[in-house]
């Protein structure tokens, strides 16, 4: 499991978010050509994985993960951040077959122009969690 696949699972499953968009549209990787807006496209930033002497069954790794929304207009790219964020900000627990996740914000990108006139702009996270090694 990663940052992405939490985060991507967190957000597929918010009523509010996908009330705005298809479940589809939250993508990890990259975004097809032909894509549905608004949409959302999900990335890994940075991995860093705990080191120990002694290897353990889990491994503890911090991934910041990047949230891109790709919309047709300003007022549902300004929606899907502040639901983004209202959705994965502060949350802790097991999650995605990941034991001791804790999520924070780590900042907003700025307000881009998109691929096809379409608006974008991005919401990082520090995704903390432990891990079959």
């Amino acid at each position: 499991m990663s940052g992405v696949e939490i985060v991507g699972d967190l957000l597929r499953a918010y009523e509010p978010l996908t009330e705005l968009m298809e479940p589809a549209s939250i993508k990890a990787g990259k975004l097809p050509d032909n894509v549905v807006l608004p949409a959302i496209l999900i990335r890994s930033v940075t991995l860093v994985d705990r080191q120990r002497l002694k290897r353990e069954p889990l491994t503890r790794s911090v991934e910041r993960v990047s949230v891109a929304v790709r919309a047709a207009n300003y007022r549902d790219q300004k929606a899907a951040i502040k639901l983004i964020r209202r959705c994965c900000r502060d949350v802790i627990g097991d999650l995605s077959g990941c034991f001791r996740v804790s999520i924070l914000t780590a900042g907003t990108g700025p307000d881009v122009g998109g691929p096809a006139n379409s608006f974008e702009q991005t919401q990082d996270f520090r995704v903390s969690f432990d891990a079959a090694a």
